[in-house]
């Protein structure tokens, strides 16, 4: 049953293996059901491939894509001689093998539960709505757009502003005399907010007009300062594609908890232990 209720999923990842193992034209056979090989009276499918791929998440990424079909198929093969094994020793009718069993089915609906019908049910068009919401308002920091001469002494850093004052190009002067090594592109910093930049240089930089630069030197642990803003902005809002993720993360924690009331609602949870009851009484109430 939870095999023919995961098929799709299933599916997109055995092709997906398939695509990086043996290329596309072997696509069209990829399905669940087909069987890859044989052990004992055990078959073993796609859809097996597929979940042992699954299983093994991460660890695949050490080996090259063209080994993961056989290395899949190893583990496969290794667990189904192991269960033989297993189940000819009686181990099946183990008791705790049995509670076991339970509690990983138990795990493997909750997990199918949370695919299909909480995570699968979220659309992009709930993502967008979401993002229209939480940005509706948003007013991001302001950022400036600032260039700046940096040299060694205060007398060569006076000596520019007064060059500046007489009219000089401040790019062109950021070119030739900066040390810096935004000097080549005309000292140009591009935009920054607050935060990022040391503080003397931030906090003069901040304080000046689109299209000013300062009179007097700014000082810093790299050495003497000119800066011209060109520009102030506030931020913009992020785009959709960038904070997707944690949109689509969000409403699934919404839709969890709100999903969870209503279960509760719905099945009666009663705690025998009394310890255990007391500590879940005094729990917060989710806000």
């Amino acid at each position: 049953m939870l095999r023919n209720s995961m098929r799709r999923p299933i599916k997109a990842l055995a092709v997906s293996i398939m695509a990086l193992t043996l290329g596309s034209a072997s696509l069209s056979a990829a399905e669940p059901d087909d069987v890859v090989a044989k052990v004992g009276d055990a078959v073993i499918t796609e859809a097996d491939i597929a979940f042992a791929a699954q299983d093994l998440g991460q660890e695949l990424q050490r080996f090259p894509a063209a080994q993961w079909r056989q290395l899949l198929l190893d583990v496969m093969i290794d667990m189904e001689l192991l269960a033989l094994a297993a189940k000819n020793d009686g181990l099946d009718q183990d008791p705790d093998f049995k509670k076991q069993l339970e509690f990983l089915e138990l795990r493997a609906l909750r997990n199918a539960y949370l695919g299909q019908k909480i995570n699968a049910s979220i659309t992009d068009a709930d993502v967008k709505t979401a993002y229209d919401k939480e940005f509706a308002e948003f007013e991001g920091p302001e950022e400036i757009n600032a260039r700046h001469i940096l040299v060694e002494d205060k007398a060569a850093a006076e000596a520019l502003i007064a060059e500046l004052d007489g009219g000089a190009d401040f790019a062109e002067l950021a070119k030739e005399k900066s040390t810096g090594p935004s000097g080549p592109n005309g000292g140009d910093l591009g935009y920054f907010a607050k935060g990022q930049m040391v503080p003397p240089f931030e906090e003069a930089a901040f304080a000046l007009e689109p299209g000013s630069f300062t009179k007097e030197p700014v000082e810093t642990q790299f050495g003497w300062h000119i800066i011209k803003v060109e520009d102030k902005r506030r931020q913009e809002k992020p785009a959709l594609d960038t904070v997707e993720a944690n949109l689509r993360q969000q409403l699934a924690r919404e839709r969890y908890e709100a999903r969870m009331v209503e279960l509760k609602d719905e099945y009666a949870v009663e705690i025998l232990d009394e310890q255990l009851a007391n500590a879940d009484a005094e729990k917060p109430a989710a806000e």
